[in-house]
């Protein structure tokens, strides 16, 4: 199964968007949302039954037994994430523990101790797709990890599907380099303006390390002409293909709003983006290894495999 994981240096320059279209495009059988900080490509996805979920444990917490403890305070005079209070007798803040277990290793009376703690819940939808996703507790860390499950999840349950759509996250954390490893081609999504060119150069140089094959794209594209240019001559001095652009349409907002994608409905970004699909696709096809994309579709279908 090849894994096409479309990211964005930032937030809201329309990667779910390009992920969402690329779903309804390739007839997508696999397909996972790594953004598990804002999860939201479920609502522009259909599903026959709610998804399956199971907690996701992180780092364990710290609990205070409060029948041994004395209030001493040495925990919390060790503690350097400042999660243990001592306003009603000594007790953890769970949002502030990073599971060290210093406070467990210093207390002379073994009043405190490290528990599991739930981090997250993950999701799997099946059907007539398997969709992986996932969704971080408020306050709760470990996102990197939980995204390593919501690929391995997919990976698991659609081991026979052709080609994965990855939606990841924004940024260059841990969740986007939790993404980033494994798939066969990264698709960054940017935008034309002085922001989306300086996070583009940093997700770039972040999926490098990987040696990952990569492609870039440009939405709403004609908002700063003169920016997107510059994005496209920057594209080409670094030898990465740049595989469409995207136009700025107040119709995609549209669609949005009534949970569908941009290439089910007759609009400019649609076209647009399908255009974007198509050289992309070749782009990850092309490996030498027998497979082939035909944008035609031998079956009247947009897309097959030889």
């Amino acid at each position: 199964m090849k894994q096409l994981l479309i990211l964005s240096g930032k937030g809201g320059t329309g990667k779910t968007t390009v992920a969402a279209a690329f779903i309804r495009l390739l007839d997508a059988r696999a397909y996972a949302d790594c953004d598990v900080d804002a999860p939201n490509l479920h609502l522009v996805t259909r599903h026959e039954s709610p998804p399956e979920k199971r907690p996701f444990f992180g780092m364990p917490k710290a609990v205070i037994d409060r029948d041994k403890c004395i209030d001493c305070g040495i925990c919390s005079e060790h503690c350097r994430f400042g999660a243990i209070t001592s306003i009603n007798g000594h007790e953890v803040d769970r949002y502030a523990c990073e599971g060290c277990g210093v406070c467990v290793f210093v207390c002379p009376h073994g009043a405190v101790r490290l528990e599991e703690s739930v981090s997250g819940d993950l999701m799997l939808y099946r059907g007539r797709d398997i969709f992986s996703t996932a969704e971080l507790r408020m306050g709760s860390g470990n996102s990197g990890l939980l995204v390593t499950e919501v690929k391995k999840q997919l990976k698991s349950e659609a081991k026979s599907e052709g080609i994965a759509i990855i939606d990841g996250s924004p940024g260059i954390g841990c969740p986007v380099v939790a993404s980033i490893t494994g798939v066969d081609m990264v698709l960054i999504v940017t935008e034309p303006s002085m922001s989306g060119m300086s996070d583009l150069k940093r997700i770039v140089a972040s999926a490098k390390h990987f040696r990952t094959k990569l492609a870039v794209c440009i939405n709403k594209a004609d908002t700063e002409p003169d920016i997107a240019l510059a994005i496209g001559s920057w594209c080409r001095t670094e030898g990465i293909p740049l595989t469409g652009s995207i136009p700025f349409d107040k119709k995609a907002l549209d669609a949005v709003n009534r949970n569908i994608s941009i290439v089910e409905m007759d609009c400019p970004s649609g076209a647009a983006v399908t255009k974007v699909f198509e050289d992309t696709m070749n782009l990850l096809m092309s490996e030498g290894d027998g497979a082939e994309y035909d944008s035609k579709g031998s079956d009247g279908q947009r897309i097959s495999f030889r």
